[in-house]
């Protein structure tokens, strides 16, 4: 990397000052009287203070909530100042409530068994395991899988802060407990559920149900801004507590960086981030250079750079932003909900998710699982995990029957951001798919290469990690264990645009031992209309009917 790509100009960060009180979307009338807890008798009209208050959120059901300003807001005041004013004075969570707790968690788990307040700062249970972000269900349980529903699908497309993102319109399941003003959000989410018509006719075997759930349009353009909004937004959280935090840091493979440089920026915080060298593109590589990050490039792999950055946090004040930070996987799990909202609640059949470090893998579990839970599904789809051959413990380990799990080394891969040998996520992963009848597939090079092209060539842009994931499914559609008729959801986890260069190089014929047997390079033509009339009737010989001149 050019060293002054490298050069940091830290400045001082922005006060972090308490922020107006928000106002949450209203619920839509039930067609029945609201459960006692969200149930209030109509406020005084009085002032509203703004002022922070760090344990407790605003009432999203109460009558003053539920009149909305018909006027627009004075133009110079802001979407936190103009929810803040139209909010009533009742400061309620109405027992939601969340926490960490070793991983795997037991829903029946109570007091007296090692957990964590989301206010510490902690990342491993005492004996070492990963933790999880346990939800307390019976406080959610209060309420049916009908009313979840409604709240939910009543936020979709607003811009009522902070609910009009994908993510904090299910702030409920997410993080309950946080103040709306200290929420940062980019209006994440909320991403395209394409219906891949043409794709599964043509290459999966006649398939007439097959979709594809565009996370990568997104601010990032990646899926990570599902889990940084979370991530980030605890961390302001703890600043303004007053916790000693200095900045936040990441290893990655080029999204994660994109995202925590991206939400950092937007709440003035100082972010850190470790990417190895030479692999990753350019695309993903400025993408932290511009929002301001501290970047350093490490002569080595992900695995590598992981490791120093959890070295560094235990160090220095850094908080620690990658998928061993169970955080990101609340925000993440929105995804799974989003489907199923898309789906107006019906439950797809398979869910395939490209797998690298494998927090994604069981985040989509969650989300699916959480829905099942409380009522608003009946059932969870089968999972398939899809992780490129050159990268591929996962696999390896489901065809060896979940026997000891052995870290690999892993190779170079056009599908970089999932080139991980030692996932942080694997016993998350393994959970995941044993509680979901789940499946374990591989891609070489060529076949993802080759899938991403399949898609583009019918009117999508994948990135090579969709074209893994679109390779599972041929391969499982070819064996028959994914029907025909099954309604199946293909994870595509970023924006093709952040791969351009792997697109050139394959249409380009530019890969060495590849076929490229999809290329579709430009012709070059002289520029007179003999030539280029010479090489259209050579394309379209045989389409083109004869014409009758008459005069």
């Amino acid at each position: 990397m050019a060293a002054s790509f490298l050069a940091f100009h830290q400045s001082p960060a922005s006060p972090l000052r308490p922020l107006p009180r928000a106002s949450p979307l209203p619920l839509p009338n039930p067609s029945r009287p609201l459960p006692s807890p969200f149930r209030s008798s109509p406020p005084h009209r009085l002032a509203i203070s703004c002022s922070s208050s760090s344990t407790s959120s605003a009432d999203p059901h109460s009558p003053a909530a539920a009149a909305p300003s018909r006027h627009r807001r004075p133009p110079d005041e802001n979407i936190r100042e103009e929810a803040c004013r139209q909010q009533n004075t009742y400061n309620h969570t109405h027992g939601f409530s969340a926490r960490y707790v070793p991983f795997p968690s037991s829903p029946a788990s109570n007091g007296g068994e090692e957990c964590y307040s989301l206010d510490e700062i902690v990342y491993r249970s005492r004996s070492g395991v990963l933790l999880d972000v346990q939800h307390d269900m019976a406080a959610l349980t209060k309420f049916d899988g009908a009313y979840w529903k409604a709240l939910f699908d009543s936020r979709v497309g607003r811009t009522t802060w902070p609910y009009g993102s994908g993510v904090w319109s299910k702030k409920e399941w997410v993080l309950p407990e946080i103040d709306p003003e200290h929420i940062v959000s980019l209006f994440e989410g909320n991403s395209n559920l394409f219906w891949a018509e043409r794709f599964g006719k043509e290459f999966v075997l006649g398939m007439n149900d097959l979709w594809v759930k565009h996370c990568g349009i997104s601010h990032t353009g990646s899926f990570k801004d599902l889990g940084m909004t979370v991530l980030v937004s605890q961390v302001n959280r703890l600043i303004r507590l007053g916790r000693p935090i200095v900045g936040v840091g990441c290893a990655s493979t080029g999204d994660t960086s994109a995202a925590l440089s991206a939400y950092c920026a937007a709440a003035g915080i100082p972010a850190f981030v470790f990417l190895p060298a030479d692999r990753i593109s350019i695309a993903q590589l400025v993408q932290p250079i511009a929002n301001g990050a501290y970047v350093l490039s490490l002569d080595t792999d992900f695995d590598g750079c992981m490791r120093l950055i959890r070295e560094v946090t235990s160090e220095l004040p850094i908080y620690l932003a990658n998928s061993l930070n169970s955080l990101r996987l609340e925000g993440q799990k929105t995804a799974a909900i989003e489907i199923l909202q898309q789906f107006d609640w019906e439950v797809p059949d398979w869910v395939i998710v490209p797998g690298g470090n494998l927090g994604n893998i069981y985040a989509f579990y969650k989300g699916f699982e959480m829905c099942r839970e409380l009522g608003l599904v009946d059932r969870i789809p089968r999972l398939v995990c899809a992780q490129a051959a050159n990268a591929n413990p996962l696999y390896l380990h489901y065809k060896s029957g979940w026997a000891d799990f052995k870290p690999v080394t892993a190779s170079s891969t056009f599908a970089s951001a999932i080139q991980i040998g030692d996932p942080v996520s694997i016993d998350r992963a393994v959970f995941a798919l044993q509680s979901s009848d789940g499946i374990v597939e591989e891609a070489t090079e060529e076949e993802l290469m080759d899938a991403m092209t399949k898609a583009d060539l019918t009117g999508m842009f994948a990135c090579p990690h969709t074209g893994v994931a679109l390779t599972a499914l041929i391969k499982l559609r070819e064996k028959g264990i994914i029907g025909k008729t099954d309604r199946t959801v293909v994870i595509s986890t970023a924006h093709g645009l952040k791969f351009a260069q792997s697109k050139v190089a394959y249409h380009s014929k530019d890969i060495s031992d590849m076929e490229c047997h999809f290329a579709n390079p430009p012709v070059n033509v002289k520029a007179d209309f003999g030539s280029v009339m010479d090489v259209l009737k050579s394309v379209l010989k045989n389409k083109i009917s004869p014409v009758n001149t008459m005069f």
